[in-house]
């Protein structure tokens, strides 16, 4: 007969496991190991039978001291191996759910032992919905209310969400919820609970099918829900309106609908987060003398002296002129990109004024530096 291996070992552990260590490592092995899980696997039922038995020393506080003072001799007999279970205490007291183990061979039904079988449906709560929606530019930065076309999913008026009408106590149940049926394995037999498949666990059925919903309790309904959207959304944001998702079940709470916004482009205001940028077109005159200018913001227009010597894409800031975002309390600010525009048709008078002004030398740094590197380039 060959020789018992070390329990530690056969568990995987450290001699010095935790007692939730060992139970862990046990409960790991009973699932991989267990014989209605490998028939194609003979040696499977003498591993899962090996795990089983180092469990129920291990997990014995006095078993355990036994067994590392003096081995397998310590404990004797005492661990009752495979030996064929009928019920939970066989597996020595061992406090697992052996609905974790079972669950895959009992197809997920296994309820038996686990404390798990609900007798009847639990109340729970419904879905959430998500709508995308559309604001305009000047809805989305100032807020508005809105209304809008949404489908919701209800409870059924006709029969209060029941789907049926003159409800009665189920037959095959007996109004529990739950059937009991006996499970048949190499480990001996198992009592498991599963939902009844006549009323679904609801423990009732109902003499007529609702013929408003079919039978679903639910129905289908088009809406208009009128919604404050705060000033400062933008394209990708959420907001969640409370209890107006889908009906829960059994009276359980709605769910909660959330509007997700596409914000549309303005033609001139570009947005970026909560500040606005805005492009403005300046005559080479302009650019050069500097001007006056009336500039349009999300507030109104504002009148701006815009200095001389502006380039083409200079940028100037005003303060505080971005979105007021009641969402997260910031204040963005507008930032001014000039566009020095060349003019592409000259009158002859113009042209004119433009050669003589080109006999003019402009001492900018830029065009000194840029000749010296031209100059030095073509030696």
């Amino acid at each position: 007969m060959a020789e018992k291996r070390d329990y530690y070992e056969v568990l995987g552990v450290e001699k010095n496991a935790s007692a939730a260590e060992i139970k862990s490592a046990f409960r790991k092995l009973a699932k991989k190991y267990h014989p209605d899980l490998n028939k194609d696997d003979p040696s499977a039922a003498e591993k899962f039978k090996e795990a089983q038995e180092a469990y129920e020393v291990l997990s014995d506080e006095q078993k355990r001291s036994q067994y590392d003072r003096f081995g397998h001799a310590g404990v004797g007999t005492g661990a009752q191996g495979m030996g064929g279970f009928s019920s939970y205490s066989d597996f020595g007291g061992v406090d697992i759910d052996l609905g974790d183990i079972f669950d895959s061979f009992f197809g997920g039904g296994f309820q038996g032992f686990s404390g798990r079988g609900e007798s009847k449906s639990r109340r729970s709560r419904g879905s959430d919905i998500l709508k995308k929606v559309k604001l305009s530019f000047e809805e989305a930065v100032f807020g508005c209310e809105k209304d809008f076309e949404l489908d919701f999913i209800e409870n059924c008026d006709e029969c209060d969400g029941k789907g049926g009408i003159g409800e009665e106590t189920c037959s095959t149940c007996h109004g529990s919820g739950t059937v009991t049926s006996e499970q048949h394995t190499i480990l001996g037999s198992f009592l498991s609970k599963t939902t009844c498949p006549t009323c679904h666990g609801e423990g009732h059925t109902y003499k007529k099918k609702c013929s408003k919903c079919g039978g679903k309790g639910k129905i289908k309904q088009h809406k208009t829900i009128s919604v404050n959207v705060p000033a400062g959304m933008d394209t990708g944001k959420r907001l969640r309106i409370t209890g107006k998702g889908n009906p829960g079940t059994n009276g359980g709470p709605n769910g909660d609908l959330y509007l997700e916004f596409y914000v549309e482009e303005h033609d001139f205001f570009k947005r970026d987060g909560d500040d606005i940028y805005l492009e403005i077109p300046l005559t080479i005159t302009e650019a050069v003398l500097g001007c006056k200018k009336v500039i349009p913001t999300l507030y109104g227009n504002v009148s701006l002296s815009i200095p001389s010597g502006i380039n083409n894409l200079d940028k100037q800031r005003i303060k505080g002129k971005g979105v007021d975002n009641k969402t997260t309390g910031n204040k963005g600010n507008m930032y001014l990109i000039f566009k020095v525009l060349t003019p592409k048709k000259l009158s002859r008078e113009q042209k004119k004024l433009f050669e003589e002004l080109n006999k003019y030398a402009f001492d900018e740094k830029e065009i000194r530096d840029f000749n010296r590197f031209t100059e030095k380039n073509g030696k």
